[in-house]
């Protein structure tokens, strides 16, 4: 059992009674992070665009542990099926509480090969599919305003951002751009937001092992070099942001507006320079 499981199992209830949304959840990230609230006492929406068995699986799970789910098939980057997605939650389980937006993808390429419809596509998705995650979300916050039994918050936005919001990563524009933008984007919200009672923060991963990523880890010689960018000297498991997200999204971060979390092992701690650069 890896370190990030064991805390996830000994979580405490502490979402019981709240409603939350995990876009990309049927895989990775979002499948830790949509279970870990569920584990925490959420209900909780299971967002997908493809693998409709992987995200029903994940459904019981969450259901195993006494709280109610489904799975939702759209495509964040689609206005229509984001306000489609929000109503039909609203109809179901009466309002949303907590929206996380983790829905990402890469399409990678050398500058002068990468075409536009990999730059948009990327931009689409991890960027715009965000920013109405959340404007969506937050009209539903505005409307049913802090209920005190429930939350101390009108609501929480989680925006899952990346270590490359701040780290350059060269042949990975389209995605580096992305994550920049979201780190602004949850920053101005927040500022906008905060007044109203809502929370927007945001969780930054550095290395974790998920399908995305595996040519980096999957191999003992390729996780090997990796660990050379980890102080922690350990490559990050999904729970281990699934943990961030939860105590994030609780009221024990009530006072955390604006501000980015990162779960990284210390990657952004610059590594190369611990002997003196």
């Amino acid at each position: 059992m890896s370190t990030g499981d064991q805390t996830l199992r000994e979580t405490p209830r502490i979402l019981k009674g709240q409603k939350a949304l995990v876009t990309g959840a049927n895989s990775g990230i979002g499948k830790a992070t949509a279970i870990g609230l569920g584990r925490a006492g959420a209900d909780v929406v299971v967002n997908y665009v493809a693998g409709a068995q992987e995200a029903e699986a994940v459904v019981e799970e969450i259901k195993s542990h006494g709280v109610r789910a489904y799975a939702h098939e759209a495509d964040v980057s689609r206005e229509d099926q984001v306000v489609a997605m929000v109503d039909r939650m609203v109809e179901e389980f009466g309002t949303i509480d907590i929206m996380v937006a983790n829905a990402g993808l890469q399409r990678d390429a050398a500058v002068t090969e990468m075409t536009v419809a990999q730059w948009q596509k990327v931009l689409d998705v991890n960027l715009t599919g965000q920013f109405l995650c959340a404007r969506e979300a937050t009209k539903e916050f505005l409307r049913r305003g802090v209920v005190p039994e429930v939350s101390r918050s009108a609501g929480k936005i989680v925006c899952m951002s990346s270590v490359h919001q701040i780290i350059p990563w060269a042949g990975h524009v389209n995605y580096a751009s992305s994550k920049g933008g979201v780190l602004m984007m949850m920053q101005t919200l927040a500022q906008e937001l905060a007044p109203q009672g809502i929370r927007v923060n945001a969780v930054a991963p550095g290395a974790i092992r998920t399908p995305i990523n595996k040519d980096a880890w999957d191999t003992p010689e390729a996780e090997k070099a990796l660990l050379q960018l980890i102080p922690y000297r350990r490559v990050g498991d999904p729970e281990d942001i699934a943990n961030a997200v939860t105590v994030l999204a609780s009221d024990l971060m009530d006072y955390v507006v604006g501000t980015t979390l990162y779960v990284d092992g210390g990657m952004t701690l610059f590594p190369g320079f611990a002997t003196g650069g």
